[in-house]
């Protein structure tokens, strides 16, 4: 792979080094050191996530060719991708939606229950879990109608909650997120393989946790809906109110014997492109991979720090690459009637704000994009930064306070040619970011 020089070119440098975190969280990666050996009974694969695919793809690659394989796997529409030739198909893999779940995740999550039924203790279940499985994986709490599961997934992604939160109201209105579907699969060994897409790696909020104890309460879903005002049916909160949509807990004995595996993670992607820096003679500098907040208020923040580098030569010296990760998220402001709502997903949103802060800085370029390739719901992975961002934009008309104003991301940089557009990319580890300071 031939590094783009950053001096001359640095969307192609910053492009670079997210095409290198990207194959770093390529299953096929690491997956095979985690493998158990073949059990004396069936092998059944159950999953869900963006990476669902290739992970189907990458264990058909590395288990046995005599060994019996079987199961399904749910990800999301368009997110398969090709099969390499000469490779046998075992598992089935079907597509659903993402962010807000459909019937076709619906259907895709009751046979998944089916096939975990009837298993015995020779029996061995691989679970294969990356980020995007809570959407794909959605089997609402009986009385919960799944109309209104979509409603409640969109107050959600509109209201600034973080995934911790969101995945805990998730795992208290479903059949089989929050270890359910581990309870499911009993007395069957389960070994869960999964690509953390979360701050913290925590395996119970990677896709809602299905194979996983969940140490959040029915109290806790009841606090964040208030929080955020999102209302529920009468008779589901009830339910949560008596505690009767619990989640298995740790400690539970079901989960004795159960192994969970982290096959790719934040952090070993961000280490990974800044490794690809310093082989280009740029020094390198990993922020965190688990930063949350409001995307536009992290670009201000990270818009400080490199104008300090830039002017001062602190707190790191230049020139150099400045990334990081996490979640962070959106809160979607109301509009008013009539209003075309603005486009656009975590990354744009950062780089707008990012963009707004550095007011054309000289030097600064910078670059944000979700690793599944996807940013919110259109084709772009992210968006690209330069110090001629805002001229060009008000050579056009253009005010990024009022691209800020409607959440309109994709539109504001769509205009400038400034998209970066990958196509799915078969895996998940969340937000990329990385600003280049020459």
């Amino acid at each position: 792979m031939t590094t783009p020089d950053p001096a001359t070119d640095a969307r192609g440098f910053l492009e670079h080094l997210l095409r290198v975190a990207v194959r770093r969280a390529m299953p096929l990666h690491s997956m095979g050191s985690f493998l158990p050996a073949p059990p004396k009974g069936r092998t059944i694969v159950l999953g869900a996530g963006k990476a669902g695919g290739s992970m189907a793809q990458a264990l058909e690659t590395l288990w046995p060719a005599d060994a019996p394989l079987e199961g399904l796997v749910v990800t999301r529409y368009h997110h398969v991708p090709p099969r390499p030739e000469g490779l046998r198909q075992r598992i089935e893999v079907v597509e659903a939606a993402h962010p807000v779940p459909d019937a076709a995740g619906l259907a895709a999550a009751q046979r998944i229950l089916q096939l975990a039924e009837g298993l015995t203790p020779d029996d061995l279940v691989l679970c294969l879990i990356s980020g995007g499985g809570s959407a794909l994986l959605t089997l609402p709490a009986e009385g919960l109608a799944l109309q209104e599961k979509q409603r409640i997934s969109r107050d959600l992604l509109n209201s600034g909650a973080n995934i911790g939160e969101m995945n805990c109201v998730r795992k208290h209105l479903s059949r089989i997120k929050g270890g359910r579907l581990a309870a499911a699969c009993a007395p069957a060994r389960v070994v869960t393989l999964a690509i953390s897409d979360v701050p913290g790696d925590d395996p119970s909020v990677i896709a809602s946790g299905p194979t996983v104890p969940d140490a959040t309460t029915c109290a806790d879903a009841i606090a964040i809906l208030q929080r955020y005002g999102i209302t529920v049916p009468g008779a589901i909160m009830g339910l949560l109110e008596r505690g009767a949509l619990e989640t298995p807990k740790p400690g539970d004995p079901l989960f004795n014997g159960h192994e969970v595996h982290l096959i790719a993670t934040p952090q070993q992607s961000l280490e990974a492109a800044a490794q690809a820096a310093i082989d280009a003679g740029i020094a390198a500098y990993v922020l965190s991979d688990e930063m949350e907040g409001e995307s536009r208020e992290v670009g201000k923040v990270q818009a400080a720090l490199a104008r300090a580098v830039t002017r001062r030569g602190h707190p790191f010296v230049r020139p150099c690459v400045i990334l990081s990760g996490g979640e962070t998220t959106v809160t979607v402001k109301p509009q008013p009637a009539g209003a075309g709502r603005g486009k656009g997903g975590r990354a744009g949103e950062f780089c707008m704000g990012l963009a707004q802060a550095l007011q054309g800085q000289p030097g600064v370029f910078a670059l944000a994009a979700d690793t599944d390739g996807i940013d919110g719901m259109e084709e772009n992975a992210g968006a690209f930064v330069a110090p001629d961002t805002l001229e060009r934009a008000r050579a056009q008309g253009m005010k990024v306070d009022a691209f800020l104003e409607r959440n309109d991301a994709y539109g504001f940089f769509s205009a400038l040619g400034d998209l970066v557009i990958t196509g799915p990319t078969h895996t998940n580890v969340n937000d990329f970011r990385a600003i280049l300071v020459a």
